[in-house]
């Protein structure tokens, strides 16, 4: 079976938050963020599974902090968590600064499913993990996935 490593499929994007991202309070939408979310957890996804992907769900979506206009917005995807024919990935984003500093301003988790032309999932390569942190992430992926099995099964 094939494998891959998070390295492999990291991502950064980084927008500036232009005039037509701003909602009525001055700040970054909240729908845009979301839209470039799940824009790079496709392509983190893509790149890890070697074929089209969908989004399957997104949790853990959290807004610490906004960002406004002109500010550099820099998101951050990287696989967490694989299954058979899913993929979690972590998206951090962050305002930086002119002096290259980052500040958290979300986080989420964005989970991905492979899938064949007809739309029917496809098998993903495993992920190895090489650091203590991608094993931390693993071991919470692994509680995610069953919490959202488990949802499903509720009716959540």
């Amino acid at each position: 079976m094939i494998t891959k490593k998070v390295s492999d499929s990291m991502t950064e994007q980084v927008y500036i938050v232009r005039s037509q991202h701003i909602n009525g309070y001055g700040r970054l939408f909240g729908g845009i963020l979301m839209q470039w979310i799940d824009e790079l957890s496709g392509i983190v996804s893509r790149r890890h599974a070697g074929t089209t992907v969908t989004t399957a769900s997104i949790d853990n979506l959290s807004f610490e902090a906004p960002a406004y206009q002109d500010d550099m917005v820099v998101l951050v995807g990287k696989l967490t968590y694989v299954g058979r024919t899913s993929m979690e990935v972590r998206v951090d984003v962050y305002v930086e600064d002119a002096d290259g500093m980052r500040k958290t301003i979300n986080r989420a988790y964005v989970v991905m499913v492979a899938i064949a032309e007809d739309g029917t999932p496809l098998p993903v390569p495993g992920l190895i993990v090489e650091s203590e942190s991608e094993r931390y992430e693993w071991q919470s992926g692994e509680k995610r996935y069953q919490l959202r099995k488990t949802r499903r099964r509720e009716g959540y």
